[in-house]
């Protein structure tokens, strides 16, 4: 997701969608099926980071089933400088396995108004390499 976003690519943002999928963008804009969130993401993407960048942390995920995961994270919009720019935002992604890939398959994307209740990572850091020899 953010990379296809920093990138403004149109085409692998979409691949990221299951055909049948349902996403509320963080302005509470509601898109029911990837032609429907196609149509809006090809006319919203293409110039969107022309003053800006999107970071994305990952908070927390919930295995509902093997196959279908919650995915909680943390976004945030940065201007050129590195300033934050508006709201962070609090997506949460239901995600199913569809022929062995991840696909977005329900996506609200809420704006946080008040960071100071913000939740910290439930996930845990990726272990630190040592090198051998």
């Amino acid at each position: 997701m953010q990379h296809s976003q920093q990138y403004e690519l149109v085409d692998e943002f979409l691949a990221l969608f299951r055909e049948d999928a349902i996403y509320t963008a963080p302005h509470g804009r509601i898109l029911t099926g990837l032609a429907e969130i196609a149509e809006f993401t090809r006319r919203v993407l293409p110039g969107a980071m022309e003053n800006a960048t999107v970071t994305y942390e990952l908070i927390d995920v919930l295995f509902i089933r093997p196959d279908v995961a919650a995915v909680k994270l943390k976004g945030q919009h940065y201007t050129l400088d590195g300033k934050p720019d508006g709201h962070p935002n609090s997506p949460l992604y239901v995600m199913s396995k569809e022929n062995g890939k991840w696909l977005l398959t329900a996506c609200q994307g809420t704006f946080q108004l008040y960071p100071e209740f913000d939740i910290p990572s439930r996930i845990p850091p990726a272990p630190e390499t040592v090198e051998a020899g």
